[in-house]
């Protein structure tokens, strides 16, 4: 590879698409507030009305949260990765190889089940440079701490 090696980060680490969960959560909190607001302000709705808008909106924002919780976690003994509705802990070793192809929505895990696994945690979405270095990373360190089968 032509990319200098990256160093290893201090663990426990956090890789999170910050810049998403910035816009996704103040998209949700303003949305919510709005339609809230609105809601009471308008004499006309009734009483159940009221109360599905407002249901509504607090739907909206916990949708918008849900999507904004990605998150993967480092710590000496392996990684937590947590997606939509999911966390799942890995140990250092079940890691064989970090992937972030060009075109890719996230990163994903090839483990020594056999299994991929998508980590949201780390998408080029947005910060796709800094999706690239978290990417590299996670890579470092899996590489450093796993056993690698290829290594004997």
């Amino acid at each position: 590879m032509s990319a200098p090696a990256p160093r290893l980060p201090a663990l426990p680490v956090t890789f999170r698409p910050t810049r998403t969960r910035i816009v996704l959560l103040t998209v949700g909190a303003v949305m919510c507030t709005v339609l809230i607001t609105v809601t009471l302000l308008l004499e006309r709705l009734s009483a159940p009305e009221r109360v599905s808008f407002i249901f509504t909106a607090l739907l909206f924002f916990g949708i918008l949260a849900l999507l904004s919780r990605p998150k993967v976690v480092a710590d000496e003994n392996g990684v937590t990765v947590v997606n939509l509705t999911r966390t799942r802990r890995l140990a250092w070793p079940e890691i064989l190889r970090v992937n972030l192809r060009p075109g890719d929505p996230w990163v994903f895990l090839d483990l020594s089940d056999g299994t991929s696994l998508p980590v949201l945690g780390i998408q080029p979405g947005i910060a796709r440079a800094h999706a690239i270095s978290d990417a590299r990373a996670l890579r470092a360190l899996a590489e450093s701490r796993g056993t690698r089968p290829d290594a004997d």
